[in-house]
């Protein structure tokens, strides 16, 4: 049953809004950042704590031209820092003759809209940038509007603030009484309708994305999931002898490719690339991109790669395990990928974290350093999951014949006139087992048989 079309002019938030939203976008802005340190979030890097908001903020198209650190045992509720610093960041953004204060935590409305009337200057957070670099990135008509779900879903109750500072740019000709209120009123219920809207086509998309996925349940399905950056449009690449975009810079895939992967003496595996992850990734942001992730939740397999030349390769294992649970593919197989080991200068990062993963596989996708061991790990992970078996039947038995052409690896089938029967050589998930069980059909599990074997054969009888 199809939804009750909206009318046109009930989607359309007003100009105001349009241009209240690109007043957060920070392309060609000079930027300060900020990085606060509380108990339950330390710094990942304490050798320069803006080193990875800074990657953001300069991915997002802006230059960074200061910062402040500070390490607080709680927030201060109505500035997020202490009002000592508030003027030690004034001077600084005076001095550096700043656009934009970047915090690398999230803010509540009041404490952003505080700081922006202290500073002068707009203040966005570390989800607003994500969300930026989201809204750039954006290149199908179904991440698009992934992305604007995720961006009202997050500027709804920051209206207000957004009201506030384009009266400041257009020099106090918009207010908050009378007829700015009016406008401010009808732009959160326009939100929320066109918020309705978006989940109502993303539900849709995600129907017909789960519905792609699981008819490829008989297929060996293998996701790449990792921090972003990690380098798994390059190893994809290496894999799979495709040519997708491999870009040295934050969030370069939004959107989930499946590739062929030919493994010697296994077969063909279907794998897929996934949209980066980050540490404290938005919550709407996880929730949007649900089709997309889809790849992941269904896979049979998960390869977490992590660049293994990264100092902080360790708080990127915990920042993808963290999203990872939040998909509920926390208890999924997954093989650990320490990627571009052509990047170290000094082994020792790599010896330490074989150590603390003893069972990942380190591996270079620009080299194709290891790829060997990688591909015997992921033949191991897979066929615990799958079944070589020989299936004999009735040879009037067309279901159970059928079902496996359909859904197994059939190697070869032979008729037995005596017998009155037909002998099925094939490797399938053993989930499926069932669907051929009956009286008359005997099933006996053999050895994996290579595929370029089975092929020889074939082709010889």
């Amino acid at each position: 049953m199809c939804a009750a079309r909206t009318a046109p002019e009930d989607l359309t938030i007003s100009k105001a809004f349009d241009t209240q939203r690109e007043q957060f976008s920070v392309a060609s802005e000079k930027a300060v950042l900020v990085s606060v340190a509380l108990p339950d979030r330390p710094w990942a890097n304490e050798a320069d704590p803006c080193d990875e908001i800074r990657g953001l903020v300069e991915s997002a198209g802006a230059t960074v031209v200061g910062q402040l650190t500070q390490k607080r045992q709680d927030v201060q509720l109505a500035t997020y820092i202490g009002s000592g610093k508030v003027g030690e960041l004034r001077e600084l953004v005076e001095g550096a003759g700043a656009d934009v204060v970047i915090f690398d935590n999230d803010l509540h409305p009041g404490q952003a809209r505080n700081l922006e009337q202290a500073l002068g200057i707009k203040v966005l957070d570390r989800s607003e940038v994500i969300l930026d670099i989201f809204a750039g990135r954006a290149r199908t008509a179904e991440s698009k509007l992934q992305v604007e779900l995720a961006q009202l879903e997050y500027s709804l109750p920051r209206l207000k603030q957004m009201w506030s500072h384009l009266s400041r740019q257009k020099g106090g000709g918009i207010g908050l009484r009378g007829p700015g209120e009016t406008q401010l009123e009808s732009d959160r219920r326009l939100v929320q309708h066109r918020i309705r809207d978006l989940k109502h086509k993303l539900n849709e998309v995600t129907a017909r994305k789960e519905r792609e996925v699981k008819s490829r349940s008989e297929e060996h399905t293998v996701s790449l999931v990792g921090y972003t950056n990690a380098g798994k449009s390059h190893l994809m690449n290496t894999l799979t002898k495709a040519d997708v975009l491999v870009k040295n810079q934050l969030f370069s895939t939004l959107d989930t490719r499946t590739r062929q992967w030919h493994i010697r003496d296994w077969g063909r595996v279907l794998l897929s690339d996934t949209v980066g992850f980050i540490r404290d990734l938005p919550h709407h942001l996880v929730a949007s991109f649900k089709a997309t992730l889809s790849e992941a939740r269904h896979a049979k397999l998960l390869l977490h790669v992590v660049d293994a030349s990264s100092p902080q390769a360790e708080d990127h294992i915990r920042a993808v395990g963290a999203v990872l649970k939040e998909l509920n593919c926390d208890q999924k197989p997954t093989i650990l990928v320490l990627n571009k080991i052509d990047k170290l200068t000094d082994r020792a990062l790599l010896t330490v974290l074989e150590a603390h993963h003893p069972r990942a596989v380190a591996v270079s996708g620009l080299t194709g350093e290891g790829i060997d061991r990688l591909e015997e790990a992921v033949m191991e992970a897979l066929a615990a999951g799958f079944a070589e078996a020989e299936i004999v039947t009735d040879a009037g038995n067309g279901r159970v014949l059928a079902f496996l052409n359909a859904h197994a690896e059939v190697y070869r089938q032979e008729f037995r006139d005596e017998a009155n029967e037909v002998v099925v050589r094939c490797h399938l998930p053993k989930h499926l087992l069932h669907h051929i069980a009956g009286p008359t059909v005997k099933v006996r599990f053999v050895e994996r048989e290579k595929p370029a074997a089975a092929q020889a054969e074939r082709e010889s009888a």
